[in-house]
């Protein structure tokens, strides 16, 4: 990257952010100016982001997001590096399974509650008390348009995106006023995680669309960002779903 903007004096924290949503977020942090902190399981690909986003500016801590030290690893890297973490994303979420929930294997289960929902609270609890509590901050917590409709063959990440709607809410309301925390559900957005929802068919999945097309990594980190700026001081609690419009279709045939 070149020509980057002043530095704006805030931190954030983005978990899973060497690729797709999580990088999308990381950059558009990066390109107003915040120092950023992003998390990935892979630390070759993180290191890559690192490089591409800007090492002066962005550092990677690699390992496993529902991992309680990794979190705590995380913040207190970031705390070192940066001094503070005002923004806090929880973007990390897995999706191991396609097909009916009524034959879901309970292990697997556990396995995408664990690192979709635990881990969104661990970094939470641990980001609110290393900075957040006695400074403020914004958390912003990456849920799915799955979390508040049927989601046919991805039941257990619906379900479990729902439960992380409803930690949204309640982290707003024993945060508040000292720190903000809101939610976005995307629907589909293009990226490695979701190409088997729209790969080979991606004319048809955006038929359904009002706006024509997928969605892409910086509309979701461009979200992000309107969340965690001071435009949206009055705003917690909340999830803004970010669809192109695809809720309009609701109930048409």
């Amino acid at each position: 990257m070149t020509a980057l903007p002043e530095l704006s004096g805030k931190v954030a924290l983005v978990t899973g952010a060497s690729r797709g949503i999580g990088y999308g977020v990381a950059e558009a942090f990066v390109a107003r100016g915040d120092r950023v902190c992003i998390t990935g399981r892979n630390e070759d690909a993180l290191k890559e982001a690192v490089e591409a986003l800007g090492s002066d500016r962005v550092i990677g801590v690699a390992g496993k997001a529902h991992d309680e030290e990794h979190q705590a690893v995380a913040v207190e890297r970031t705390m070192e590096a940066f001094g503070r973490v005002d923004f806090l994303v929880n973007n990390a979420g897995t999706n191991p399974v396609f097909g009916p929930i009524a034959d879901l294997d309970l292990n697997v289960a556990r396995k995408v509650f664990e690192t979709n929902v635990v881990s969104a609270l661990g970094f939470a609890q641990k980001t609110w008390h290393a900075w957040q509590k006695e400074n403020g901050g914004a958390i912003v917590n990456i849920a799915s348009v799955a979390g508040v409709s049927a989601s046919p063959f991805i039941g257990a990440y619906g379900v479990s995106k729902a439960a992380m709607i409803n930690l949204t809410l309640q982290l707003a309301h024993e945060f508040a006023p000292g720190a903000r925390v809101n939610a976005i559900a995307p629907a589909v957005v293009k990226t490695k995680f979701a190409q088997a929802l729209y790969e080979g068919r991606e004319a048809e999945a955006s038929a359904g669309y009002p706006l024509g097309r997928l969605g892409v990594p910086s509309d979701i980190g461009g979200a992000a960002a309107f969340l965690t700026s001071e435009q949206s001081d009055w705003i917690t609690g909340q999830t803004l779903v970010v669809d192109g419009g695809l809720f309009l279709n609701a109930g048409v045939a």
